[in-house]
């Protein structure tokens, strides 16, 4: 059995060694082989190397050779732009050769002239010498005949022609001024006309309430509560005086602000209506009748803006428009009035092919500044264009406001259609009221200023002072002196005065002839 097993294992190990050899000898072939096929790739580099240094050879040659054509293409342009330029430039140089030429012989014919002119200056000057001499002896001449001297005749002839060209320029002035007149008369009756059988509004202007109605005299006693307590809490709430006296069923509210006379009022009408009237009550009533104000404040300006047509105001703008509600002027609405101003500007602007909506944007903000005039020094067409700016007015609007009341000089025709348009408003019969001390100091002050001028005898303000009648001296005053003097009153007149609308100044001069008879 371990003979058998001996066996075994030498014959293991010699087929192991014979195997191995195979192996061995198989693995040297297979690295003959990688070796034969290294070399073969190798040489198989080298030459498509070769191939491919030959073709860029090929390809750089070609490249070159386009270049090159190119090139010379180029530069043969080039060359043909070069010699026309210089043939260009060759041209011009014998111009400018001829052009020199020209020159130095104009200037050589113009050195003639000169001395031609030289000469004729000397002789000029000669002959002024002389007439100068001349023209001394005729005005000694002259002196001694007439018994004048030079200044004296001077101050005669333009003492003349200063008379003459009066006179002239008076005729003139009538003439023109008549023609004027009537053409403007005819063609500013047209357009006013138009605007106000266009405008259709009510002429009815609403006023500011100051007096509130009681069911009762015992209504009274509660408004006044326990020690007065109702009243000064009132008072205090609404910046207003409540004025209880004997007047029956009625309590007067005094106030410099309409618009706190406004909350006061419908704070009352509240209380009165609820029945419980204390403080507490009195302070959440008069916060709700604020509300209410401030809302119908903003929609008064609103809905003013919107009838009109007018939009992208601001609206810190609208609300102060909106205060106008509750201001007068002469008892007349403000805001009716700006609302007025605004259509009757828009038609006159309609009938001279202007902006309409622009007239009217400067006829409903014409007046925005007497709506805080109270707050602010300064008069309302000032303070009015300042708040227009700070709120991006238009520089045209803002003026308009600013020379409504010429507090500003106009600068556009604009300017001149919203004073025409705010006079017709203001000056309409009924549309506002003014005291009788003012009305006959008006009148008094339009007399006063048409007997200061000379040859005026008599003086009479007619038609509640729209019309003033002067009557002149016919020695002192001619007819041409007359037109010269109906200008004048009316600059003074509107120097010196305020006043609505227009003031006619019509001065009269007659000659009387008187003859007695004889029995």
């Amino acid at each position: 059995m371990e003979i058998v097993l001996s066996l075994i294992i030498v014959l293991l190990l010699v087929l192991g060694v014979v195997g191995f050899f195979r192996i061995k000898k198989k693995f040297s072939l297979e690295k003959l082989n990688i070796e034969e096929e290294q070399r073969r790739i190798i040489e198989a580099a080298e030459i498509k190397a070769e191939t491919l240094i030959k073709e860029a050879q090929l390809e750089a040659k070609s490249r070159l050779l386009e270049m090159k054509g190119s090139f010379d293409a180029e530069t043969q342009e080039t060359r043909e732009e070069l010699k026309k330029e210089a043939r260009r430039l060759s041209k011009k140089s014998e111009k400018l050769d001829q052009t020199e030429d020209l020159f130095i012989q104009k200037e050589a014919e113009l050195h003639g002239k000169e001395a031609e002119i030289n000469e004729k200056l000397e002789a000029v000057a000669s002959d002024e010498a002389y007439y100068a001499n001349l023209v001394e002896e005729t005005r000694k001449e002259l002196e001694k005949v007439s018994g004048l001297t030079l200044e004296e005749a001077r101050e005669l002839l333009l003492k003349t022609l200063e008379e003459e060209a009066r006179h002239e320029g008076a005729k003139l002035v009538k003439k023109i001024t008549s023609e004027a007149r009537e053409q403007a008369d005819k063609e500013a009756k047209k357009i006013i006309s138009t605007a106000i059988q266009r405008y259709a509004g009510d002429f009815v202007a609403e006023r500011t309430v100051s007096v509130v109605h009681l069911p009762g005299d015992e209504m009274k006693g509660r408004i006044i509560g326990r020690e007065g307590r109702n009243i000064r809490a009132l008072e205090a709430a609404t910046g207003i005086d409540l004025i209880i006296d004997d007047t029956p069923e009625a309590v007067i509210l005094s106030g410099f602000n309409p618009v706190r006379r406004e909350v006061a009022r419908l704070s009352l009408e509240k209380l009165i209506s609820d029945g419980r009237i204390h403080p507490a009550r009195i302070e959440d009533v008069v916060e709700r009748a604020g509300k209410e104000v401030d809302l119908a404040i903003k929609e008064a300006g609103e809905q003013a803006a919107f009838d009109l047509g007018v939009h992208g105001i601001n609206p810190e703008l609208i609300k102060v428009l909106g205060k106008l509600k509750f201001r007068t002027s002469y008892a007349q609405n403000v805001l009716q009035h700006s609302f007025e101003v605004a259509f009757l500007a828009g038609v006159i602007a309609a009938e001279l092919k202007l902006d309409v909506k622009l007239a009217k944007r400067m006829g409903l903000l014409h007046d925005i500044g007497k709506a805080i005039d109270h707050e602010v020094d300064g008069a309302h067409a000032i303070i009015g264009a300042k708040l227009a700016k700070k709120y991006g007015e238009l520089d045209c609007v803002v003026n308009a406001i600013a020379a409504h009341h010429e507090d500003q000089m106009p600068t556009s025709v604009y300017d001149y259609i919203v004073q025409a348009a705010d006079a017709l408003s203001g000056a309409r019969p009924g549309a506002r009221k003014e005291s009788l001390e003012n009305y006959i100091k008006r009148l008094e002050d339009l007399e006063k200023i048409a007997n200061s001028f000379d040859g005026v005898i008599n003086t009479y303000a007619i038609q509640a002072g729209r019309e003033i009648r002067v009557i002149t001296e016919s020695g002192k005053i001619s007819d041409e002196d007359a037109v010269l003097l109906s200008r004048e009153i009316a600059r003074q007149i509107e120097e010196n005065l305020t006043f609505p609308g227009q003031v006619k100044v019509v001065v009269i001069r007659e000659t009387r002839a008187v003859e007695y008879t004889k029995k």
